[in-house]
């Protein structure tokens, strides 16, 4: 889990902070997919865990000093997050924002797979959601500054690593952020319980964003009126409202993304 940091200084104008990752996945997480911003690994002192050992094994072949610290000074880095005997100091990487798209979209051309994200605020779902983008090679996960969720130690533990391994874009002005991704040729389908087209009817091959709206109250209208297309998942249990809101969003994300990744695969 990740303990929240501190400024500690500039690089190239933007400013960087630390924080601390703790427990034996979030860290064996960030020893594997961001070697390069772990700045020092502390271990419980007397602590007997193999899957430790290794991890110290790890840390020092990568070149990352490791220290035994009293459980105490553990205690109080991890706050309220169970340490399990283990902590990194972690440099966070500068966030992404809505003048980076442009260039991301860029790079991964006809392969562009976004997720976005409108007021996702439980950090499980968030968490979830990540892990599942991370698995279905999207480019990038977008979310509002506002009314959202931000990468905190429960989101971190949820992503089982996919924090690290792929970008997320927090934007000011989500709607402005969506006409942007429109101009530059990504088509956006929202996912909507009241809409009459399937999500298994749209074509999403090329570049494309999926909108899926927070708990609850689903897509705010600014961001639904932004769509190309709405869609819902056909649910035959679910009564006939059929709403998408009536699954969890990490869900629905999950099911969306990976009939992406299924249509772009039959490419031929």
């Amino acid at each position: 889990m990740e303990h929240p940091g501190r400024v500690v200084g500039h690089a190239n104008n933007i400013i960087m902070s630390e924080t601390w990752i703790v427990g034996i996945n979030p860290v064996e997480g960030a020893l594997a997919n961001d070697p390069a911003r772990v700045r020092e690994l502390l271990v419980e002192q007397g602590a007997h865990n193999p899957r430790i050992a290794a991890l110290i094994d790890e840390a020092k072949r990568l070149g990352v000093s490791v220290h035994a610290r009293p459980r105490a000074m553990l205690d109080k880095i991890a706050g309220q997050a169970r340490h399990q005997g283990i902590a990194v100091r972690y440099e966070v990487p500068a966030p992404k924002s809505e003048h980076d798209l442009a260039s991301m979209i860029e790079t991964a051309g006809a392969n562009a797979l976004l997720l976005v994200l409108d007021g996702v605020t439980d950090p499980h779902n968030l968490g979830a959601c990540l892990r599942s983008a991370a698995a279905a090679g999207a480019s990038a996960v977008i979310v509002p500054r506002d009314r959202a969720v931000g990468v905190t130690p429960v989101v971190r533990r949820a992503s089982a690593g996919a924090a690290d391994r792929i970008p997320l874009v927090v934007v000011t002005n989500l709607a402005r952020s969506l006409r942007s991704l429109k101009d530059a040729g990504v088509w956006l389908t929202g996912l909507a319980g009241d809409a009459e087209q399937s999500l298994y009817a749209i074509d999403l091959k090329g570049p494309a964003a999926l909108v899926l709206g927070g708990e609850g109250e689903g897509m705010r209208r600014l961001t639904r009126e932004a769509c190309d297309h709405l869609a819902r998942i056909p649910m035959p249990g679910a009564g006939p409202e059929r709403s998408v809101e009536s699954l969890n969003v990490s869900v629905a994300a999950g099911i969306a993304l990976f009939e992406a990744v299924r249509q772009r695969e039959n490419v031929t």
